[in-house]
């Protein structure tokens, strides 16, 4: 039986004087994920009514590939190092797909 793939979104709230580097540090992982097996979609946000608010969006063909995906030094740095520019701790919530991924006509 086919499994889901493993779904998440996650909010950072940055402090004030961190949110750029923050920014930046964030954008830096995206092409890098996409190009990791497993990784269905990484996208990286920043709310528009609140700025400095990042989201991102993230689907993993399995949780075996997401665990691949955290235990990447840049990310076990990160995750270490991640009060260092959030105010609160990152905020994820898992998702259970009821709409799965299917053929997209071109």
């Amino acid at each position: 039986m086919n499994q889901p793939p493993v779904t998440l979104v996650g909010t950072a709230r940055p402090r004030p004087e961190r949110a750029a580097e923050l920014k930046e540090l964030l954008l830096s992982f995206v092409e890098p994920t996409r190009e990791e097996p497993g990784c269905l979609e990484y996208h990286f946000h920043e709310d528009r009514d609140r700025p400095g608010v990042f989201v991102f969006y993230e689907a993993w063909r399995s949780q075996a590939d997401l665990d691949a995906h955290l235990a990447l030094p840049h990310l076990r740095d990160f995750r270490a190092r991640r009060m260092e520019y959030l105010e609160t701790d990152l905020e994820v919530s898992f998702l259970t797909m009821h709409s799965p991924y299917g053929h997209r006509p071109s």
